[in-house]
């Protein structure tokens, strides 16, 4: 591409906003919904033919690709609507009793949160939430503090790959290692690692891994995928139960004839996924690899700007840090809500950023992403709105 200007054209967003907040639900470029119209065209033109003889080759298809990509055997990976749907399917196929315990983190996606405390109402389990500090010095921090929560009673820890509300970079592989050492399973809510960081699931040795497609991968909104370890899938069910149940067939695992259909719906999205990652991976001469680190060193680029010119220290090392980074509001804001904060600077500047509270200080939060599309003259515009928004306090 001859400019960053030709690359959001390859987008339908909105060209009079300043979009910075890729992470919360992605965007899908206009080739890859192009390709999902067709087939969605395809499904209507002869739905029987669809379902009957197409569906399954194409579903096949696109999870070998996506296996290859993040690093798994195409026989442990299910579609899923979304991360939250993978680590509810997991929560809700296990047996806990009042005698165990779960471990989570104070960093844990809200949603996800909610799941661990339905299961404990159901089940009498017990959450553990392990105080990882913030600001944060380093990854050894995030073991020290998981480990610290472990005990004869923990069945499972349920960690983020990548945090949503501090957009820190946990060391899963070292996590996982750990808690397996200690006997505990590992539930990886990876929501936005893939496309974001570089994934091999095989290494990071997790027993379960739930990962969305529709962030940094850009595919369309409806696609995520559930990685299981072998020895695991006989335990783990979809939330809704359907026809592979009692289907007779004995070429596929009942794990996968469960979570590949569980009623009808739209599965193109799923299909979609290997447009996407052809696509972004065509972008760049290096492929996913410079758009991975062309997006790291342009995130890293507007929080500098932003801490210098709102007098404040970045939270994280840059090692943490993959295409999101926070940054905290000055002690002067932190009273405000920051819904207040995030609609003024939509409403009067045209900015889409996400702002956030945190439990202790600093109190509030905008968190920035990087993708392809962003410019840092777009950080810097994002600087001169805050500082008016300070001024004017």
């Amino acid at each position: 591409m001859d400019s960053r200007l030709s690359i959001r054209d390859l987008w339908s967003l909105d060209s009079t906003v300043t979009f910075l907040n890729h992470g919360s639900f992605g965007a899908c470029p206009k080739q890859v919904l192009e390709f999902q119209q067709r087939l969605r065209s395809q499904l209507e033109h002869e739905p029987l033919r669809f379902f009957g003889r197409e569906w399954e080759p194409l579903l096949d298809d696109a999870r070998s690709k996506v296996a290859a990509f993040v690093g798994a055997d195409v026989q442990d990976l299910v579609f899923v609507p979304n991360a939250t749907t993978g680590v509810n399917s997991v929560l809700r196929s296990l047996t806990f009793s009042p005698e165990d315990e779960i471990l989570t983190t104070n960093h844990e996606y809200n949603a996800c949160c909610n799941a661990l405390d339905f299961i404990a109402s159901r089940t009498g389990a017990r959450v553990v939430v392990a105080k990882v500090p913030f600001p944060i010095d380093s990854p050894q921090q995030v073991i020290a503090a998981v480990i610290e929560r472990v005990s004869p009673k923990t069945r499972l820890a349920l960690l983020d790959h990548v945090t949503s509300q501090t957009g820190l970079i946990f060391p899963i592989q070292e996590l996982a290692k750990e808690l397996q050492q200690r006997g505990v399973d590992t539930l990886v809510d990876g929501a936005h690692a893939p496309g974001m960081i570089s994934l091999d699931l095989r290494e990071i040795g997790a027993t379960y891994y739930t990962g969305n497609c529709h962030k940094w991968l850009c595919a369309p909104k409806g696609a995520a995928f559930l990685y299981v370890r072998r020895d695991k899938q006989s335990e783990i069910r979809p939330l809704t139960i359907s026809h592979g149940t009692n289907s007779p067939r004995t070429d596929k695992s009942r794990f996968q004839l469960e979570f590949d259909w569980t009623g009808t719906d739209d599965p193109t999205a799923y299909m979609c996924v290997p447009e996407a990652i052809a696509f972004m991976g065509s972008l760049l001469p290096g492929g996913w690899t410079e758009l991975r680190q062309q997006n790291h060193q342009l995130v890293l680029q507007g929080r500098r700007l932003l801490c210098e010119a709102l007098e404040v220290q970045p939270l994280c090392p840059e090692e943490m840090i993959g295409s999101m980074a926070v940054v905290p509001m000055p002690t002067t804001l932190e009273n405000r809500d920051f819904i207040s904060v995030h609609d003024e600077l939509f409403d009067k500047f045209g900015i889409q950023v996400q702002v956030m509270p945190w439990q202790e200080q600093p109190r509030l939060l905008v968190r920035i992403s990087a993708q392809i599309y962003n410019t840092l003259e777009q950080y810097e515009y994002l600087v001169k709105a805050l500082l008016k928004l300070l001024k004017n306090r």
